[in-house]
Order: structure tokens, then C-alpha cells, then sequence
């Protein structure tokens, strides 16, 4: 038998992630240290926190990258069965939908691209398919609630006009603001791009609704279309 010790039964009650987190409170585990509390066991051969650490190096230790990883790429480690691969992606699930919602009494105010790529950077970053979201906003320019729209493939989504301006008129939005992704890293609005923008515009005005911008991500930047003149 190895002389080191692969159960985490054996090892000191300190280091032990689930007393640890127990204990010490959640600021003193480690990311590892909590995949290895939703692993719950290890192998013959490795402990839960070996696992929980070979996972994050797949990438790199960045969990946006890993909350993106889906359950068959997770059971392609050594030690992840299915079970376990929905319970890390479930989690993870989780913790992305925290922070995509808003707290009536913390709402964002928008006043400019940057404020939108600040709030809703995340809701693209490492995606390898398009997905069209829209953020509504108050008369104050307050961020009312953010929805996704649609999700598409690598290439192109479809935003449908009535789908977004009906339910700008359920929030009670003033104003709105447009926002996809473009995997491929290319910012550059496409034709389909600039046609959408202008015919929602039109169809915005009608109901008294501004279409205040449209931003186009990628995983490192983003293309605001008020800031270059095409709004």
C-alpha cells in the first residue's frame, strides 16, 4: 500500500474539505477543495481533491471556462461518472444563475458600454455558439431584468423583433439594449447584424421604446454600436 494517504477519511480533521469549509468558513477552501466536497468520494486510487484538482486543470483553474464544460467532457476524467459530472455541472449551473440574477435593491444603471460589458460580460464569455440576450431598462436607465432570447449555432442566432419588444412592453422597459456573441473572436458586425439593429430600431419607435445600443462580445472584448456611430 502507497504511504501516501489517498482517503481523505484518514486525513487530519483540518484538512479535510468538508470540516474545512465547515470550520473555516466558505472564503477558506479552495476551488479544488469544493469540487472535491461535490465529488464526495474518491477512487482505489485517487482522493476526491486529486480529482477535484485535475478538473480545474483542464482549464487552467478558470471555473466561466469550466461552467461551460458539459457532462460528457466531465466524465472523460478518470474518476467522474455521470453522477458525479451532473452534480459539478449542476452546481455550477447554479452559481451562474446567482449572478446573472438582480436584486431589486442593487440594480445597474447604465450609462454607457462599458457599464454593459462590466454587468453582462459573463453571460458570454466562452460560449461556442451565438446566444442573443437583451437587458430592459427603466426610464432611469436602471437595469431592469436581462433575457436570453435565443441560442443558435456557431455562426448565427435568430432574434425575433416581436419576442423582444413584447416582452420590453411586460417588463414596463423604456429603453433596451441588444447584445450577442461572436465565438469566432471576429467583432465586426455582419449584415444580418446591422439589418436587425435598424428594423428593431424602427419598430421600437412606434411603441415609444429606445433601442439604446447594440453590443456584440467576444471571450477578451466587444463592438458597441453607439460608440461607433451606427445607432
Amino acid at each position: 500500500m502507497s504511504h501516501i494517504n489517498h482517503i481523505i477519511k484518514e486525513w487530519a480533521p483540518e484538512d479535510r474539505p468538508r470540516e474545512k469549509f465547515r470550520d473555516k468558513g466558505r472564503e477558506a477552501v479552495t476551488d479544488s477543495e469544493l469540487l472535491a466536497i461535490l465529488i464526495g468520494s474518491g477512487t482505489k486510487s485517487r482522493n476526491a481533491l486529486s480529482l477535484g484538482r485535475e478538473i480545474l486543470s483542464l482549464v487552467e483553474g478558470d471555473l466561466l471556462r469550466l461552467g461551460n464544460y458539459s457532462v460528457q467532457e466531465l466524465c472523460k476524467v478518470s474518476g467522474i461518472g455521470e453522477a458525479r459530472a451532473i452534480t459539478i455541472a449542476a452546481a455550477l449551473e447554479l452559481g451562474r444563475r446567482r449572478r446573472e440574477a438582480v436584486n431589486p435593491k442593487e440594480k445597474q444603471k447604465v450609462g454607457s458600454s462599458l457599464d454593459i460589458d462590466k454587468y453582462c460580460r459573463h453571460l458570454f464569455q466562452f460560449l461556442t455558439h451565438e446566444t442573443f440576450q437583451v437587458a430592459y431598462l427603466n426610464r432611469a436607465n436602471y437595469i431592469i431584468v436581462v433575457e436570453k432570447i435565443s441560442s443558435g449555432g456557431l455562426t448565427s442566432t435568430i432574434a425575433d423583433p416581436r419576442i423582444i419588444l413584447k416582452k420590453a412592453l411586460i417588463h414596463e422597459a423604456t429603453s433596451i439594449i441588444l447584445m450577442h456573441n461572436h465565438p469566432s473572436g471576429n467583432l465586426r458586425p455582419s449584415e444580418s447584424d446591422l439589418e436587425l439593429t435598424r428594423k428593431l430600431r424602427k419598430s421600437a419607435k412606434e411603441m415609444d421604446i429606445t433601442v439604446l445600443d447594440h453590443v456584440i462580445f467576444s471571450d477578451q472584448n466587444y463592438f458597441s454600436f453607439a460608440d461607433n456611430d451606427l445607432m
